[in-house]
Formats: structure tokens, sequence, C-alpha cells
């Protein structure tokens, strides 16, 4: 390990600890968080400097980050019980076909939505319509493909990731992020036919909803404006200020506001919060410890290299090494949009959408049983990025792009807002 950062090593000692141990992961994540934060302190400064000073402007770069990932998934926690409650999942099977085409078809949704919506929406819904349709048992493979449908739906749309909004910003044209759908609708089919096997096999769906159920038209209504308030926010401040985008949690915060404003409406399930507050602890507490991982520049551009921030993207925040991308330049576009932002569906907690699915099924929370389980997510990944290179072509854009976001901190995966 000569050569390799200490600061690496704690951090892979961290992400062991978190797939060997998957009962006890926050523990885990906020021991690894204060060892490295340690660290840094007394042996590696940070970005911005050494010591107390340094960790505290490292924190103030990143407060937004983290207070935006917090208020989205507490809120969209929130929200999916809205959506159980309404009892819209409880109708939707007889739209959907009576057999393992039926949870084929939900996963197709979830893609739909994510290309507009954000993904820890996207996920959370699909899993709530999951538990109500195949009766609570819901296959570990098939959340793995509910995470993974949620991810890929995002990465073609210049407003359906933050990855891809990032591109947009620094000039890259619609078209050649919409280039990702090659990959990611193929990925689709792939993962989706697998793991809806497996789940008709596990637990068949229902195809009749239970008598004397009604939907319930005002918790619709609190579902739809949290939505579209999250949407409007996201593509308002990212395109019209997009100076200020760093500066406040716009998106968490647009979410709060609205879950509050219909509050008078229906109570929400504040009871679910404890629970969603602990899984957030989690992720965050990898969010930091990432941030802090001396990472400023990536390897010369190449379909390979891009491919391997997938990879990456499982462990690593996908929107700094965006920006890094960016920076550099060299890259086609495309090709980075899918790789980031569908790599970390590879691992329950490579994600925001898959630390929030594993909220609501928490045996979700094993590393070694979503890969097995999981295998092919991994799989559709490898094919559709060789099909994509074969059938589109690598086509690099040689001009570095500018980049509001620091490529100096380095947080964990997927804040899709």
């Amino acid at each position: 390990m000569a050569g390799i950062p200490i600061d690496f090593i704690l951090f892979a000692v961290t992400l062991i600890g978190v797939a060997l141990f998957h009962h006890h992961t926050l523990k885990v994540a906020v021991i690894g968080l204060a060892v490295i934060t340690l660290f840094k302190l007394l042996f590696s400064p940070f970005a911005e400097g050494a010591g107390m000073t340094g960790f505290l402007d490292h924190v103030s770069h990143e407060w937004v980050l983290l207070t935006n990932l917090l208020g989205l998934l507490l809120g969209f926690a929130l929200l999916s019980k809205h959506f159980e409650a309404s009892k819209v999942p409880a109708w939707l099977p007889k739209l959907l076909p009576n057999d393992w085409k039926g949870g084929f078809v939900l996963l197709v949704m979830i893609f739909v939505l994510s290309s507009f919506l954000d993904n820890i929406a996207a996920a959370l819904i699909g899993g709530t319509i999951a538990g109500v349709v195949f009766r609570r048992k819901v296959h570990l493979g098939y959340l793995a493909a509910i995470v993974a449908a949620s991810n890929a739906g995002g990465s073609g749309s210049v407003v359906g990731d933050t990855t891809t909004t990032m591109m947009w910003i620094a000039g890259v044209s619609p078209l050649s992020v919409f280039e990702a759908y090659v990959a990611a609708g193929l990925a689709m089919v792939i993962f989706g036919i697998p793991a809806s096997l497996q789940q008709h096999r596990y637990s068949p769906i229902t195809r009749e909803p239970p008598t004397g159920v009604h939907i319930h038209w005002a918790r619709v209504f609190i579902v739809a404006a949290i939505l579209v308030i999250a949407i409007v926010a996201n593509v308002v401040v990212n395109v019209r200020f997009t100076e200020l985008a760093d500066s406040f949690p716009f998106i968490g915060a647009a979410v709060w506001v609205a879950l509050l404003l219909c509050v008078p409406l229906r109570r929400p399930h504040w009871e679910e919060l404890p629970g969603a507050f602990k899984g957030s602890i989690f992720l965050l507490s990898l969010v930091l410890a990432a941030s802090m991982m001396p990472v400023h520049k990536l390897p010369d551009a190449s379909w390979k290299v891009a491919m391997g921030l997938g990879f990456v993207s499982a462990v690593f925040d996908n929107i700094p090494l965006t920006a890094l991308a960016l920076k550099q330049g060299g890259y086609d576009w495309g090709f980075v949009a899918f790789a980031v932002g569908f790599g970390g569906s590879m691992i329950w907690f490579g994600s925001s959408a898959g630390v929030a699915l594993s909220n609501q099924y928490p045996e979700a929370k094993s590393a070694v049983a979503w890969a097995r389980c999981g295998w092919h997510v991994t799989v559709a990944y490898i094919i559709a990025y060789f099909v994509m290179v074969a059938v589109v072509g690598w086509h690099p854009d040689p001009s570095p792009r500018s980049s509001n976001v620091r490529p100096a901190s380095l947080p964990m995966h997927d804040v899709r807002a």
C-alpha cells in the first residue's frame, strides 16, 4: 500500500466495515468519520488549510450539500407515507400486467418518473408501490432494480440529475447528454427482466385491490404539490440563478416548505422521521468523510476512464467527479452522464436513492447480499456501456468546461436535485 495516502486507507476501512457489519452501519459510518476527521486535524491538512480552521472552512463549503441531502431524505420519507396513505398504490395493480411483466412495468414507471423527478422520490414512490402490490415481500434483487431504475432514468436528462444539470450549465448540449439513454434504456431491460422474474418467483403481484379501498385525493394533492414545487425549484435555481445554487439548500428547503404548507390538509406521519434521520446521518457521515479525501485530478480522458467513473461512483459522489471531468475536458458527456448516474446502483449505499430505500426495507443494508441478489445491475452497466461504445462511439469534447462545484471536495454519491 506504499504511496496510498492514509486518508484513503481509513475511508476504505470504513466502507469495508459498512459492508461487513450491516447491522451496525450507522455506528461504523460515524466512527469512521470521527477517525478520519481526527487524523486530518492532527496529521493531514484539509484542502482549505490545516487544523480546526481548515476543518471549519471545509464544513462551511459542504454545508449546502449536506443540508440539501438531509432535507430531501427526510422530506421524501414523509412524502412516501403520504403517497401510501392516499391508497393510490393499492389501486395501481389494476393497471399492471398480472405476471412478471407487472414488476417490469413498475420499474419502467420509476425510470420515466426519474427523468424529471428527484431519484430519492422516484425510488421511494416505487418502493411504496412495490410494498403494496407484492404484499411487503419484495426481493432484494428487485429492490436493487428499483434503485437502478431511479438512477438510470435521470442519466440522460439535463433536468433529471444534478450531474447532467451541471453539464448543461457548463455549456454541454442537452443532445450530448441525451445519448446516455442509449445505455440507460438497454440497462433497464437487462436488469429489469431478471429482477422482475426474481420478484415473481418470490412473491407474485397482487392483481386486484382490496375491497373498500377509496383514494384520498387530499393526500394525492399533497404529493403532487410537493413534487411540482421541488421540480420548479430545481429548474429555476439551476437555470436562472446558477450563481446562488451553492449558497443555500434551495431544493431541500422547497420540499419542506411544501410539506409544512400542506399540514392543515393532512397530518404527515411524523413518526417516520426518527428512522429516516438515522439513515440520513449514516449517509451524511460517509458524504463528509469522503469529501475529505485528497482527490484533485482525474486520469486523462478516455472511454475506459469514463467507464471506471461508474464503478468509483458506487462509493464516491458523482457531483465532484463530474466537476473534475468538466474542468479537464476531453470526455464524451453522454458516456460520463450514464457512468456517474448509474454507477451508484451497484451498492446499496452508493446512492442517496439506495440509502432512502433501505430505510423502507432494512434488509437491503447488506452489501454482499445486494451484490449477490442484484448481480444483474452490475452486468447491465457493463454490457450497456460496451454497447454504447459500439453503437454511439466515443466522441470527446476537447474543451474544458466551467463548473461552480468545487472539485477539491469529493463527497459520496448523488444528491439528485
